[in-house]
């Protein structure tokens, strides 16, 4: 499999009861992974909901600011789509000043439509500056 063009991560609960087949192809060029959260069944259903037989899992931490630390250290030099229920300051500020292009969604609930439509806007931008 060639390199992710962009990572992709949230908990399980985040991406249940979309489009059907969306997050599949949203995720074409990208890398999921998984913070464990809604536990190993919610994981389960995500990765037979992808297609896929493995599925990557930020591992889990003690506080929401060292979890946020262990998701950056993840993203790496890659783009990112994040979603969380919400986000500390620090890392607002750290997706806002970084080089490579950062979408943070706040939420505890599934992705609406507008949502989506958002990550899609994103994944499509990624796409053209790659071309």
């Amino acid at each position: 499999m060639p390199s992710p063009s962009f990572r992709f991560v949230c908990g399980p609960a985040a991406l249940a009861g979309g489009r059907a087949g969306w997050a599949r192809e949203m995720l074409a060029d990208g890398e999921v992974a998984l913070l464990a959260d809604d536990g190993v069944e919610a994981v389960n259903t995500v990765a037979h909901d992808l297609g896929l037989v493995s599925v990557p899992l930020i591992r889990g931490e003690r506080t929401r600011a060292e979890q946020e630390r262990t998701v950056i250290a993840y993203a790496a030099s890659l783009p990112l789509v994040w979603i969380a229920p919400s986000f500390e300051d620090e890392t607002t500020r750290w997706a806002h000043d970084r080089g490579p292009m950062t979408l943070l969604i706040a939420t505890a609930e599934p992705l609406t439509d507008d949502d989506q439509r958002r990550i899609d806007r994103f994944v499509a931008t990624l796409g053209r500056q790659s071309e």
